[in-house]
């Protein structure tokens, strides 16, 4: 029996045999050509064949995890438009004269180190995307299709990394768990992982070449360990939490239609964090109560221009007639800091998550804003629609806000366009915001805590930063205290006031925001059962 760390991506218990991925990088051989021109047209020819192939991804990864996991296989298309990536590859086709294979393995060594170095988890990240598109342009080059493991039977996933596509196309059905020697908490297979609810471990110092397929293993996602070749003993402890976890699922099932109130009759509303229309089966799937966030900022990402007024209203009334009754927060743009666009032309900026971001990009763009909130309020008539600012930290914006507002409603008007009259909220994310909590409780209808970012602020800490997690304590009095500011100053004028941010599905803190008054928590859609079962045990 052999026990190794890792961190842990996606928490759970895994009992199975293992399967072993080889990821040996087949030796590209280079070659001289003679005719550059024919090299490149079969480069250009492999990016069609590996679009192709990675439009079909994302239709498998849609339907499996929804549009927002599946953006992945839209940036991988962007990559492989991306000019300076073949650029790099043409020239060194045309200069060195070298056979198309050996030009795209070179450029996405050179684009892969170039990610690895960045200060920037999210960026390192990317080296993976990188060595990912250029293997299956060269898996197109030489008339493959793109292999994937099959499996026999449940198994546990061992490699040294794993790729989006390599994930997407196994069979879910029989992953028990992943486990990777390499491998980001930011990376997208993490992700999806995270969406598919599988056990997942990075870091694992692993020699594969060790490791044979079929050899038992237990993965624990909670105490991040992998044991390889368990004793009786611990197969056996293992297999017992796996059952207690697995009846605590089922009895999670039976709290559907339930309400969320404590002991005494306290009520909170439960609701649901979702990033596209994709997402709304999950919400519906976990009884969530509303969306609390519908992040609008994916209906801009991943592709060449704005999106249309039409296009946002069919997305935006799409969720609402699936919803309901149930109300649908839906907060506008927050392009920016890790969420970038091209077409936005937005500069470098030292400090992104202090820059030009969410509702500054806005107020100093607002024909992009305006476009937004005439599909927002257009879409209002089709179900209860709430709609959320992000990033305030002053009444002037909201005054400014309101004031654009009133201009779309004008013109909705002048043209006999039916819309409603939603609620209009915005995010506290700063401690600028925190502290004209009272003043602008007086202006808005209510507040949504986003405690990434504030917690981020007020700490003065990179939530990206790993070198940093050590300093990094959501759980920070000065963080709590915020939020009960933020709360009383709501109630003071009679608005309610929820959370939005990663802090709301903290079980640990459950008890604490209802001691607080807090009206509203929202979560990702897994955990708004085990929310709903921690407050109905509160006395």
């Amino acid at each position: 029996m052999r026990k190794f760390d890792g961190k842990s991506v996606y928490k759970g218990i895994a009992v199975g045999p293992v399967a072993v991925l080889s990821q040996k990088e087949e030796q590209v051989r280079r070659s001289r050509i003679a005719h550059p021109e024919a090299e490149l047209a079969r480069v250009r020819e492999a990016v069609g064949t590996a679009q192709e192939q990675l439009q079909a991804l994302y239709e498998k990864a849609v339907a499996q995890v929804g549009e927002a996991s599946a953006a992945i296989f839209e940036v991988h298309q962007m990559m492989l438009e991306d000019d300076d990536y073949l650029d790099a590859i043409y020239g060194m086709i045309r200069t060195e004269l070298v056979n198309a294979e050996y030009a795209v393995a070179v450029t996405g060594d050179n684009f892969s180190e170039m990610f690895s170095g960045m200060e920037d988890d999210y960026m390192k990240a990317r080296a993976a995307d990188v060595k990912d598109i250029s293997n299956r342009l060269i898996q197109c080059l030489g008339g493959q299709e793109g292999k994937a493991l099959t499996l026999r039977e449940p198994s546990i996933i061992v490699a040294d990394d794993l790729s989006p596509s390599e994930t997407v196309q196994m069979d879910k059905t029989k992953i028990l768990a992943i486990v990777t020697v390499h491998g980001s908490a930011n990376s997208h297979t993490s992700i999806l992982a995270r969406m598919m609810n599988i056990p997942a471990l990075i870091g694992v110092a692993l020699d594969l070449d060790e490791i044979t397929s079929g050899t038992d293993a237990v993965v624990d996602g909670t105490l991040g360990e992998f044991i390889l070749a368990p004793d009786d003993a611990v197969r056996a402890q293992a297999r017992q939490r796996l059952d207690e976890e697995l009846e605590k699922r089922r009895l999670l099932q039976e709290l559907k239609g339930k309400d969320n109130c404590t002991q005494s009759g306290r009520k909170l509303n439960v609701f649901a964090n979702i990033g596209s229309v994709g997402d709304v089966g999950y919400v519906l799937e976990n009884d969530a109560g509303g969306i609390g966030l519908f992040r609008s900022e994916f209906l801009y990402l991943g592709r060449d221009d704005f999106p249309t007024e039409e296009e946002q209203l069919q997305a935006y009334r799409q969720v609402l007639q699936m919803m309901g009754e149930k109300k649908v927060i839906i907060r506008t743009l927050d392009i920016g800091a890790d969420k970038q666009a091209d077409y936005f032309h937005l500069e470098k900026e030292e400090n992104p998550a202090l820059g030009y971001r969410a509702i500054r990009i806005c107020l100093k763009q607002p024909d992009i804003f305006r476009t937004q909130l005439r599909a927002l309020f257009r879409a209002s008539v089709h179900g209860s629609l709430a709609i959320m600012y992000p990033m305030i930290i002053s009444t002037e914006e909201v005054r400014r806000i309101f004031e654009i507002v009133e201009e779309v409603k004008a013109q909705l008007r002048e043209a006999d366009v039916p819309f409603g009259d939603p609620e209009q909220g915005i995010m506290i994310e700063t401690p600028a915001a925190v502290m004209m909590s009272d003043e602008l409780a007086q202006m808005v209808d209510f507040f949504s805590v986003g405690t990434n970012d504030l917690t981020q602020y007020t700490l003065a800490i990179d939530r990206q930063n790993a070198r940093l997690d050590d300093f990094y304590n959501p759980h920070h009095e000065a963080v709590l205290r915020m939020i009960q500011m933020v709360v009383d100053s709501a109630h003071r004028h009679g608005k309610w006031a929820g959370i939005c941010g990663e802090l709301g599905a903290d079980l640990e803190l459950t008890e604490t925001f209802v001691k607080m008054g807090v009206d509203e928590l929202s979560v990702s859609p897994s955990m708004v059962l085990p929310i709903r079962k921690r407050i109905r045990e509160l006395a």
